[in-house]
C-alpha cells in the first residue's frame, strides 16, 4: 500500500493494478451514476421548492463546490455548457441551499440502494472507513471537485451513505484527473466530447451535444481535431480513436493510486460486490434518462473501421 501523500503512478505498474483501476472505476460510475436521474431524488429536490426539480443533476453533484461560484463549477465539470451550469445553480440558490439539495439526493441514495440492490448494502457499508482512508490519502492538488467533495460533511450515523459518498469522492478524483489529462493535451472541451463520443461509438456527436454543444461548436471541434490529424472530412478517424484509447489507458494508470491505498484485497472485494449489480443500476439510468446517458458507466462499443479510415 502506498503511503506518500504526493504520489505519481509507477511507470512499471503490475498490469493487474491497471486492470483493477479500470474495473473499480467502472464499478464506481455504476454505483453512483443512477442517482443523477433518479425520480425519488428529483422529487426530493422539487419538494424543496425547486420547480419540477429542474437542474437536479448539476446542483446536487456540484453542491460541494457551488459556494465558489458558477464559473468554478463549470471549470471543474469540464464539458458542461456554462449556461447549463448557471441555470441549475442559480435555480437552486433561488429556492433552497446546496446543503439541502445534497441531502435530498442522499436520502434517495439510501432508499434506492435498499430498493434496487439490497444485496450490496451491508458489504458496501462495511467498506466505509477504508474507503474514506483511501480518499483522505489522495493529493487534492489540481483536483477541485474532489477536494470539495472530500471536505463536505460525512454522515456519522449512516455508514451505507458514507461509503457511497467516499466512492463518489474517489470517482471525482478520477474525473478531475481525466480533465487534467485532456487540458494538458490541449484539447478543448468540445473537441474532447466529440472525440469521446466517437471512441464510444455514439451517433451524431451525442456526447458533446448532451453537454450543450451546438452545430457551430461541433464543427469547430471537428476542425480542431482535423488540424491535429485526428479527424478527416468531418469525422473522427482511426488515429483519433487510437489516441482517445491512449488517453484512457493513461487515465487508468494514473488513477491506480486510490485503489493502491485501499489495497488489493479490499479493492477486489469492492469490485466483486458491485460488478454483479452494475448493469441493474445502469438499467435505472436507461429507464429514467435514456440509454445514452452516463456513458462512463457503460461498456464501450468499439467503432467498426470503415473505408477511408474514419468513424
Amino acid at each position: 500500500m502506498m503511503t506518500n501523500h504526493e504520489q505519481v503512478a509507477n511507470t512499471d505498474l503490475d498490469p493487474a493494478w491497471i486492470d483493477r483501476s479500470r474495473r473499480a472505476a467502472l464499478a464506481s460510475h455504476r454505483l453512483v451514476g443512477w442517482i443523477f436521474w433518479d425520480p425519488v431524488g428529483v422529487a426530493n429536490y422539487a419538494a424543496l421548492g425547486v420547480p419540477e426539480g429542474l437542474g437536479y443533476y448539476i446542483a446536487t453533484r456540484g453542491a460541494p463546490l457551488a459556494g465558489a461560484g458558477n464559473q468554478a463549477v463549470t471549470a471543474a465539470f469540464g464539458s458542461i455548457h456554462p449556461d447549463f451550469v448557471a441555470f441549475a445553480l442559480d435555480h437552486c440558490r433561488a429556492h433552497t441551499t446546496f446543503a439541502e439539495a445534497a441531502a435530498a439526493r442522499d436520502r434517495a441514495v439510501v432508499e434506492g440502494l435498499h430498493e434496487y440492490v439490497p444485496g450490496i448494502v451491508d458489504g458496501l457499508a462495511a467498506l466505509t472507513d477504508p474507503m474514506w482512508a483511501a480518499a483522505d490519502a489522495l493529493s487534492p492538488a489540481g483536483r477541485p471537485l474532489f477536494a470539495a467533495h472530500r471536505e463536505w460533511p460525512r454522515p456519522a450515523d449512516e455508514p451505507l451513505l458514507s461509503a457511497w459518498l467516499a466512492v463518489n469522492c474517489i470517482r471525482e478524483w478520477r474525473g478531475d484527473t481525466h480533465w487534467a489529462i485532456q487540458i494538458a493535451e490541449g484539447l478543448s472541451t468540445d473537441a474532447a466530447g466529440v472525440l469521446d463520443g466517437a471512441w464510444r461509438n455514439y451517433d451524431d456527436h451525442w456526447v458533446a451535444r448532451s453537454r450543450g454543444a451546438d452545430d457551430t461548436a461541433v464543427d469547430a471541434a471537428l476542425a480542431e481535431l482535423e488540424a491535429r490529424g485526428l479527424a478527416d472530412d468531418g469525422r473522427v478517424n482511426l488515429t483519433g480513436i487510437e489516441y482517445r484509447q491512449h488517453l484512457e489507458d493513461r487515465l487508468d494508470r494514473l488513477t491506480v493510486v486510490p485503489w493502491q491505498h485501499l489495497g488489493a484485497e479490499l479493492t477486489d472485494r469492492f469490485i466483486e460486490l458491485i460488478e454483479p449489480v452494475g448493469m441493474r443500476l445502469m438499467a435505472r439510468v436507461d429507464a429514467t434518462a435514456g440509454p445514452n446517458w452516463m456513458p462512463a458507466g457503460r461498456d464501450r462499443v468499439a467503432p467498426i473501421p470503415t473505408t477511408g479510415g474514419t468513424t
